[in-house]
């Protein structure tokens, strides 16, 4: 079982059913679910407009490509790569032009408002905008014109950022990549693409790389916490659960939007104009300190982790600790949340002086102020201006409802997973994990299972037959004469119990006592 948690905390209850769940956590959490009639009547009057390239950069020869997952529900970004006279690199990121559609002060952008963000379930998406323009007429789909606000940024050989300018645009996408096709360029494995599409994806996964190392050369916090998706069938039970991948080709895209991101953010408050800032503050001393002593309990010395960059060295060296998903948990939980701000800005965690939401307008109410904001300092720099308390009002607005969000996608895996182990009990079938021994306490040891990014308890009474010591200089257990569990060991547990209503397992040993 999980430690024990304070009575006044609410789990929102598992559906009646597994094709319900979702239903009951949209219920809980009060999530706006359909979308009201004028917003949908907007949304397909809007679908069926052709685009317009007047005054738009027209790039629509230009190679330009969209990367994400397989299973995307909407491409709002887009990556070129060419070079000026002086043979530096010109980063292009083309993001859908959200603004162009969402008109301030429309059903659609009161409505947008109100969601702030869209919502990703397993099995469905609570859109910010509706599907006409989220999947549609917004979506940077392969071969279809569409318009665009592009962001470029011209690289010296370093990797520093010499220039930047911006521009409405309009594009037509030449192909649209998986993760795992750029993947296959950047390992070097054979593929179907061309010799042009290779050489620019080398080339910007190169570019994205140096701007990598720069970031973590300046403190930049690595804390890609292993994630996992559910697999589920067409009735909505569960199939399993997968890790969810995070390599070179994630990194790449990672890299190019916070660039882009970057320089947005700096081109506008840099002028004195005051945006919805993506601020993220220095942790508290004393939750460092907290942290320190934690770490220590777990035999893991930190340092001197109050200076960002060996807090950032601790985070590189732990990643082949087998505890390391527990480690770095510890370390985001210490850390201070980022929010929307209008009033200062900086990124502790990227470790950015200028930073802001801009590439994602379809799924971001803040990144949709962003390019509105953005569009107007183009045309006429003091029309960018927007008075403090709007600006503070959407901060506020933005954060209550990216942390209820949050917690709600949160909050279905957990019952995924609590279905996954209670039909494992249920069907007598056994499932053997790898664990890892997180923390061990006189009534037994706490262990993690990466691969499921789950943990609970294997109580004494199950690791031996005999009396069981608990050993608090070093944190073990020990049998006399038999074994002693230590943090950081590894065991094979099978689910013995669980307790859905307190979100607590029980686990015991593969080979028994």
């Amino acid at each position: 079982m999980k430690k024990p948690i304070p009575d006044e905390v609410k789990f929102p209850e598992p559906g009646r059913t597994p094709q319900e769940d979702t239903a009951a956590v949209v219920k809980f959490y009060k999530l706006r679910e359909k979308f009201p009639a004028a917003v949908l009547e907007e949304a397909r009057n809007l679908a069926e407009l052709p685009p317009t390239h007047e005054k738009r950069l027209d790039l629509r020869r230009r190679f330009i490509f969209t990367c994400d997952p397989e299973s995307a529900r909407d491409y709002d970004d887009a990556l070129s790569l060419g070079k000026d006279r002086k043979g530096n690199r010109i980063l292009g990121v083309h993001i859908a032009d959200v603004s162009h559609f969402v008109r301030p002060g429309s059903a659609l952008d009161r409505e947008a408002q109100l969601r702030s963000t869209s919502i990703y379930f397993p099995d469905r998406v609570l859109p910010m905008l509706p599907e006409e323009l989220s999947n549609g007429v917004c979506s940077l789909v392969p071969d279809e014109d569409r318009l665009t606000f592009s962001v470029f940024m011209t690289f010296d050989g370093e990797g520093n950022m010499i220039a930047r300018s911006f521009a409405k645009s309009i594009i037509r996408s030449k192909a649209r990549y998986t993760y795992e096709q750029v993947m296959d360029v950047i390992a070097g494995r054979k593929t179907r693409l061309g010799k042009r599409e290779t050489q620019t994806i080398g080339a910007i996964h190169a570019l994205a790389q140096q701007l990598r190392g720069a970031r973590f050369m300046r403190g930049a916090l690595d804390l890609a916490i292993p994630e996992v998706d559910v697999q589920l069938d067409e009735n909505g039970e569960m199939q399993g659960l997968t890790a969810r991948p995070y390599d070179e080709s994630h990194q790449m895209i990672e890299e190019c939007m916070v660039a882009a991101n970057e320089a947005v953010a700096q081109e506008l408050w840099g002028k004195g104009i005051k945006i919805l800032a993506r601020f993220h503050d220095r942790p508290d001393p004393e939750k460092l300190q907290l942290l320190r002593e934690e770490m220590r309990g777990l035999g893991v010395r930190m340092g001197a982790i109050e200076n960002p960059t060996v807090l950032a060295r601790f985070l590189r060296e732990i990643k082949k600790n087998p505890l390391y998903p527990t480690l770095a948990t510890m370390v985001l939980r210490a850390m201070k949340r980022a929010v929307y701000e209008p009033t200062v800005m900086g990124h502790f965690g990227l470790a950015k002086r200028f930073y802001a939401h801009f590439t994602s307008p379809i799924r971001r109410y803040p990144d949709l102020t962003l390019h509105r904001q953005l569009a107007d300092y183009l045309e006429k720099p003091a029309k960018a201006r927007r008075p403090p308390q709007v600006l503070a009002r959407w901060a506020e607005h933005a954060n209550e409802m990216e942390e209820k969000a949050t917690e709600a996608e949160r909050a279905l895996l957990e019952i995924k997973k609590y279905r996954l182990f209670e039909e494992q009990l249920a069907s007598r079938h056994v499932v053997v994990y790898d664990a890892v021994v997180s923390q061990c306490l006189p009534f037994g040891c706490f262990v993690e299972i990466p691969e499921l990014a789950a943990s609970g308890l294997v109580h004494v009474s199950h690791l031996a037959r005999q009396y069981v010591r608990y050993n608090p200089t070093d944190h073990s257990l020990s049998a006399p004469g038999r074994k002693t569990w230590k943090i950081g060991d590894k065991m094979k547990v099978r689910v013995l119990r669980v307790d859905f209503k307190g979100r607590k397992l029980d686990f015991v040993p593969v080979n028994g006592k």
